[in-house]
């Protein structure tokens, strides 16, 4: 087995500033620049420099499962390589680390593995976090406000029960002769299509307290957003497009001066223009799009027009602004109308969905992973029993290090800030030991947008602990890895 495992490549540069047991690092690493062997051996040095240092107090978070494993399997075959290796060969990887390698500490070195496996709380902890905020919440489930005894959800088991919660829901609607509800699922099947309608609902039951906060009368409330009036707007429209509210002779004079000009286009604008006149209201309204050309192009520039044309209507230009402007407050009208129409419907068919869903889970003793951040981050906020729960877990963390931090959220990113508040409050050490973050991440592979993931949250934060350093005079280093090894 030690033969299968390569000796450890020299830290330089940034790799080497990262992987500093005691500094604060903010890391971005691109792919293949060696950002999970900088993981590793951040970790390797914190145990190696801190002799007293408890395994279990560094945790290790990462976004998914197969990063947590990588993780864990690196660090052990290390330690347990360690113990194999002839002392020359044991000096040669502590100084790749560049750590000290005299006898003494190759001597620790060979115990780290031993050290590792009998540590209280099972040594080193690399989780993802979804993993840590079950842990978590396993431990109060009352006050998470969670079932005792809940287990999360897999990506099947939740799809199946998004899927039959849809079904039911359904059926219910149905037998109930709801037909608002199936009225509004039918129109955002049709604006989304079946498998877009499906997503929208899901993302809708990962937000309950949003949905739930939109309360009744989503509708009017859209209106009001969208400065959409009550009432019938197709009606209103065509109000507004009779003689004594639309700007007639604005048309009228563009109209003379098309037929005037005389060319194919300009006789055919006046034409439409005459047309639309001796319509009725409602047809007007229906052909707003027909005069809006006369001015507008498809791509909504004003249409260039010649000498001869301003010769004939020298107020032209003027004109086809003030026609434009009255064509499309109506025309924008009659969209944001739309636009609220299907958006009410969509989201009140999301805050039955959700509420369905949650009920669903409840009644089953289940939780997805959205509830495990929401909950465990609700938790560690509270005033009282947060308080007392982020005392407990702050007596066993001293380290903390973040991987794939480019698909952390804002969610996410807050438990981070409420595990490692005391890191900042004074010097920020235990026993004489600074106490530490560490984040890596990759912009270009922030994969997970749909569970609300932003490369944006790593940069903010990124300043949320910088500042927190800067308040307790502690450095903080944001550095970068650009040189792949691929």
């Amino acid at each position: 087995m030690a033969n299968r495992i390569a000796p450890l490549k020299r830290l330089s540069g940034a790799q080497a500033d990262a992987s500093r047991p005691g500094e604060l690092v903010w890391l971005s690493a691109s792919a293949g620049t060696g950002k999970t062997h900088v993981l590793t051996a951040r970790v390797l040095r914190l145990l190696l420099s801190q002799p007293g240092l408890q395994p279990s107090s560094i945790l290790c978070l990462t976004f998914t499962k197969a990063g947590a494993a990588e993780m864990a399997d690196r660090l052990n075959a290390r330690l347990a390589h360690w113990v194999r290796l002839k002392d020359q060969d044991l000096a040669k990887e502590l100084f790749a680390l560049g750590e000290d390698n005299g006898p003494v500490e190759i001597a620790r070195a060979r115990t780290l593995f031993a050290r590792v496996l009998d540590a209280p709380g099972g040594g080193v902890r690399i989780q993802t976090i979804h993993a840590f905020c079950q842990t978590l919440l396993a431990g109060f489930p009352a006050e998470a406000e969670l079932i005792p005894g809940f287990r999360p959800l897999e990506g099947r088991e939740e799809a199946a029960l998004g899927r039959r919660v849809l079904a039911d829901l359904l059926v219910e609607a149905e037998a109930g002769g709801d037909l608002g509800l199936i009225d509004r699922l039918r129109v955002l099947s049709r604006r989304l299509g079946e498998d877009g309608a499906e997503a929208f609902l899901r993302a809708c039951a990962r937000k309950p307290e949003a949905m739930a906060a939109l309360g009744p009368g989503i509708a009017a409330k859209l209106r009001r957003a969208f400065d959409v009036p009550a009432g019938d707007v197709e009606a209103l429209i065509a109000e507004r497009c009779g003689d004594g509210l639309f700007d007639v002779d604005c048309l009228r004079a563009i109209a003379i001066a098309n037929s005037g000009w005389g060319t194919a286009t300009g006789l055919k604008h006046a034409d439409a223009a005459a047309a639309w006149l001796a319509a009725g209201s409602a047809a007007r309204a229906g052909g707003l799009a027909g005069i809006l050309s006369i001015v507008h192009t498809g791509k909504g520039e004003f249409r260039k027009f010649g000498d001869k044309l301003l010769a004939i209507e020298p107020r032209y230009a003027a004109l086809a602004e003030r026609l434009a402007e009255a064509c499309t407050a109506l025309i924008s009208l009659r969209q944001r109308a739309e636009l609220v129409r299907i958006l009410a419907a969509g989201l009140a068919a999301g805050q039955a969905y959700a509420r369905a869903y949650a009920e669903a889970k409840r009644a089953a003793g289940v939780v997805d992973f959205d509830d495990l951040i929401r909950s465990a981050e609700r938790l560690l906020a509270e005033p009282s029993m947060g308080d007392w729960i982020r005392y407990k877990l702050d007596q066993t963390i001293d380290h903390i290090l973040v991987d794939e931090a480019q698909d952390t959220n804002a969610a996410q990113w807050s438990i981070v800030r409420s595990l490692s508040e005391e890191f900042f409050a004074g010097e920020g050490a235990r026993d004489g030991a600074a106490r530490t973050i560490f984040a890596v991440g990759d912009f270009k592979q922030a994969i997970f947008g749909f569970q609300g993931t932003s490369p944006i949250n790593f940069a903010a934060a990124q300043l949320s602990f910088s500042r927190a350093a800067a308040a307790v005079d502690r450095p903080f280093h944001a550095l970068s890895l650009d040189k792949s090894f691929r």
